[in-house]
């Protein structure tokens, strides 16, 4: 199968870009694809790192940055962890040796016990904690939905965008033309399905409680907050909420089906294969 040229980094907000590459996978004789996204969000001072992607995408998130960099943005002065697991957190021993001005922020919890000699850039962040980025303020807000007990979330106030972490973590298909897109540009993508799924297998908590509780949950702070975007790190980015954002719902409290039954898969339409 001839795979395209990555199709990031993308804008997909005013100063909020989305980047990384596919981990790919195979299901059902088909390309299977999954985001371990970081995102560079710039506002006239400064600019932040939010995750480092997965250790094997790190290079390729690393080239963008700097590609962005190149036209003229500002400089990168801050990385935002949502938690501590690899495809959040796995390129920042990279990003410690090769970006020796950035600190480094969130619940920091364990890191000094792995890069000792860069304790001293590790700055804690609790719910409130804000970061003025010039125009633009970034701040830690709760977790609605924890992967780990150190998980925390972020917003921008500059283009009102979420960044969720694991909140909205969902597959995507390759043979579709899935990979780049935002959730609404992904017509043939089963949204409730995929959500599903990728919450059985990653957050099996989830399985075994109500998650209209926390689905209301997330859905009162989103109002709170004004958000219009929402950028998981795991998940095609949403930009209309009022059309996603009842299949999320529907899709975090699912039930999810391991076996993923599709039927035949559709035929993509010629110049739509990812």
């Amino acid at each position: 199968i001839m795979l395209k040229p990555n199709p990031l980094p993308r804008e997909i907000a005013p100063g909020v870009f989305w980047l990384g590459d596919c981990l790919e996978q195979e299901y059902q004789g088909r390309p299977y694809h999954s985001y371990n996204a970081a995102f560079l969000l710039c506002g006239s001072e400064a600019s932040m790192l939010v995750e480092t992607g997965h250790p094997k995408d790190f290079p390729e998130i690393e080239r963008q940055m700097l590609e962005l960099l190149d036209r003229n943005l500002p400089p990168i002065k801050y990385l935002f962890i949502t938690h501590q697991e690899t495809p959040h957190s796995g390129g920042l021993g990279r990003v410690f040796q090769n970006w020796p001005d950035i600190t480094v922020h969130g619940d920091i919890a364990d890191y000094h016990l792995a890069f000792p000699q860069h304790a001293d850039r590790l700055v804690p962040m609790e719910v409130g904690d804000e970061i003025d980025l010039g125009g633009r303020k970034f701040v830690a807000i709760e977790p609605v939905i924890r992967d780990l007990r150190t998980s925390l979330w972020g917003f921008d106030t500059g283009a009102n965008c979420l960044f969720p972490g694991d909140g909205f973590a969902y597959s995507h298909y390759h043979l579709d033309g899935h990979c780049g897109l935002l959730a609404e540009e992904a017509t043939s993508l089963d949204l409730k399905d995929v959500l599903a799924v990728f919450a059985e297998r990653a957050l099996f908590w989830t399985t075994t409680t109500d998650m209209n509780i926390y689905v209301d949950k997330l859905e009162a702070l989103m109002e709170d907050l004004g958000v219009e975007v929402v950028a998981p790190t795991h998940g095609l980015p949403i930009t209309n909420l009022a059309v996603t954002m009842p299949k999320v719902r529907d899709g975090l409290i699912a039930d999810g089906d391991p076996e993923m039954t599709l039927g035949e898969p559709p035929v993509p339409a010629e110049g739509n294969a990812g």
